[in-house]
């Protein structure tokens, strides 16, 4: 009677450790295809420089108000397929959300236009710019909106930052509008966003469909005068102002694969291939000056992104490690 148990414990520990070894590689799985769509949702956000030129002759504005309504009809279109339309209707039950996600669609617009208007007038490296102190001023946000308190590393990040745009704006000789922009107006929208808390999808449909009624003006001001540039250049340049939509859409399905599998961390990490991208197509496609005053004030922001990289990598760890000792000791973790 003592005998029976022992196969049966070995059967049991087999099964479990099948088991474990299949949870394992469903795991790894997981996060390799999460990786995999991040990267792609980043390099494709970092091939837009290339995109928008394509579009000219048509104007920034003429761009941003296509960028808009084809949008708004693709994203409407996935929201059907996803099956997700209720969502949209929630969040126009709540007069809060509303309220966040127009103040979203306002700043998304301002950044939209500004990155059209930089990517077809030579300002490229700028743009990138701007995505690399991008994570800056969410640090900076997160402390004036949301009292958060800076840790050291984080502290000589920003004056590492503030140091590079004040010699970037000594070798412009103006500050750098452009970078400036598209950081404070992508970091309001998060903030927006991260307070909306909605998905992504109808989030930004939301948002489209807010700015339809200009874009859709605008557009329609355009044929009325004549001035309009859609249809004008051939079936290719009519296909390509249209295909704004899909644009927008495919990197924004990428990364929300990406934030349901992998730690944030990684996205966080991975948010620098990006401005990494564009600022190599401003540099070796598009030849543009990068005098070394220039070189300066970008390798003090990129020193400053490192050590705001380590700070997020290691402090997640060091918190842990307190958490384990107080847990030993028999102390109570601190509220708050």
């Amino acid at each position: 009677m003592s005998e029976h148990p022992r196969p049966y414990t070995r059967e049991v520990t087999q099964v479990q450790r099948v088991g474990t070894l299949e949870d394992l590689d469903a795991r790894a799985s997981e996060l390799r295809t999460g990786f995999l769509a991040g990267l792609a949702a980043y390099l494709m956000w970092g091939a837009f420089p290339l995109y928008f030129p394509l579009l000219e002759p048509a104007g920034a504005i003429e761009l941003l108000a296509h960028r808009v309504l084809w949008s708004a009809v693709t994203m409407l279109l996935l929201l059907v397929v996803l099956r997700r339309v209720g969502h949209l209707r929630a969040i126009l039950r709540s007069r809060r959300t509303v309220g966040l996600l127009l103040v979203a669609a306002a700043v998304i617009a301002v950044n939209w236009g500004t990155f059209i208007w930089a990517t077809t007038n030579g300002r490229v490296i700028e743009t990138s710019l701007g995505y690399f102190i991008n994570p800056l001023v969410t640090v900076v946000i997160g402390v004036v909106v949301l009292s958060e308190r800076l840790r050291g590393l984080q502290w000589a990040a920003l004056g590492l930052a503030a140091g590079a745009v004040l010699l970037l704006t000594l070798d412009y000789g103006r500050p750098p509008w452009v970078a400036l922009v598209l950081a404070c107006s992508f970091g309001t929208y998060g903030l927006a966003k991260k307070k909306a808390g909605v998905g992504a999808v109808e989030g930004l449909t939301f948002e489209s469909f807010a700015l339809t009624p200009l874009a859709g003006a605008y557009v329609g001001w355009l044929v009325v005068t004549g001035a309009s540039q859609f249809g004008g250049h051939g079936v290719a340049h009519a296909l390509l102002l249209a295909s704004a939509g899909l644009v927008t859409a495919v990197p924004l399905l990428c990364f929300g694969a990406a934030a349901t599998r992998v730690p944030l961390v990684t996205i966080g990490l991975l948010q620098y291939v990006t401005p990494t991208c564009q600022f190599l197509l401003g540099l070796l496609v598009f030849d543009e000056a990068m005098p070394t005053g220039r070189w300066v004030g970008f390798s003090l922001v990129w020193l400053a992104l490192v050590l705001l990289s380590v700070e997020m990598v290691t402090h997640p760890a060091r918190e842990r490690r307190r958490a384990r000792r107080r847990t030993a000791a028999g102390v109570a973790p601190p509220c708050g």
